[in-house]
């Protein structure tokens, strides 16, 4: 083998390395926050807002351990519904690490080991969204969290994406809010990498598989989350207005110019019809 190889492997290797060596960081700093919550339910039932609380302070430990850079552009709601566009489960550590929340969240989540319990002591709201049954319950679980004080984050656009582009909102679980009568709040989530690509390196969407993903993204070299909040913070009586609205809002936030089908649409424009 030429040195030419040899510099060409080593990176690799090097990453390779990185990633297990993180992977480990973060699976121990899962189980200290396991450990920490265990103690937490002795002494009490924890509530709404202990759970977040905790679910914080291990998201934060987390992001410091793994040297993932977090900005936030605005202020952080004290309560009410905050909702944002959706690249990855890395959105949850960062929304968290920011401040005490409560998330929104797909019923497969609860199934992932370990970080799956992690969510449901944290108090989660799972929702199975194959059963339309199911969001008349997650919508009552939500009032009571936002009745608590909490904030609750929904990622509205009911799956992740390559964060191209924000997908269309959907409204069912706005009711939530308009029942209660709660704040809603915007925000949009992008993230850089020093050595790779956001796309596929951070953002988890597709037919992509969870660990090898995982461990991709924890080899890369530097990771920074930015989240931009709106200073609008609204009200609505329709939960139809609200989804459209607020996917506006974070559409603007995020930078992201409208889809192409979107123009050709308004402005009457004939093209050949997508494939997809």
């Amino acid at each position: 083998m030429n040195d030419a190889q040899e510099k060409g492997q080593f990176p690799g290797k090097f990453r390779l390395f990185r990633g297990v060596w993180r992977l480990l960081v973060l699976l121990s700093t899962a189980i200290q926050g396991c450990v920490q919550f265990v103690f937490l339910r002795i002494r009490s039932n924890p509530s709404t807002m202990e759970r977040a609380r905790w679910l914080h302070t291990s998201c934060s430990r987390a992001l410091r351990r793994l040297d993932i850079d977090t900005l936030a552009d605005g202020k952080f709601p004290s309560h009410g519904l905050l909702v944002a566009n959706h690249l990855s489960y890395l959105d949850i550590l960062v929304f968290s690490g920011l401040s005490p929340c409560v998330f929104v969240s797909k019923k497969e989540v609860r199934s992932w080991p370990l970080f799956g319990q992690m969510a449901s002591m944290g108090g989660t709201v799972f929702i199975d969204r194959s059963r339309s049954t199911d969001t008349h319950r997650a919508k009552n679980e939500m009032t009571e969290a936002l009745a608590e004080g909490a904030v609750v984050v929904l990622f509205p656009e009911g799956t992740s994406s390559d964060g191209s582009t924000v997908l269309p909102f959907r409204p069912a679980l706005f009711e939530a809010a308009v029942t209660a009568d709660a704040d809603v709040s915007s925000a949009s989530i992008t993230y850089e990498v020093e050595d790779g690509c956001p796309g596929s390196d951070v953002c988890y969407w597709g037919s992509m598989t969870f660990f090898p993903h995982l461990l991709r993204l924890l080899s890369r070299q530097k990771i920074r989350a930015r989240v931009r909040f709106s200073p609008d913070i609204m009200k609505f009586e329709d939960r139809k207005l609200a989804a459209q609205t607020t996917q506006e809002i974070v559409a603007s936030l995020a930078n992201l110019r409208r889809k192409t089908s979107d123009l050709i649409a308004d402005c009457g424009w004939q093209s050949a019809e997508s494939p997809t």
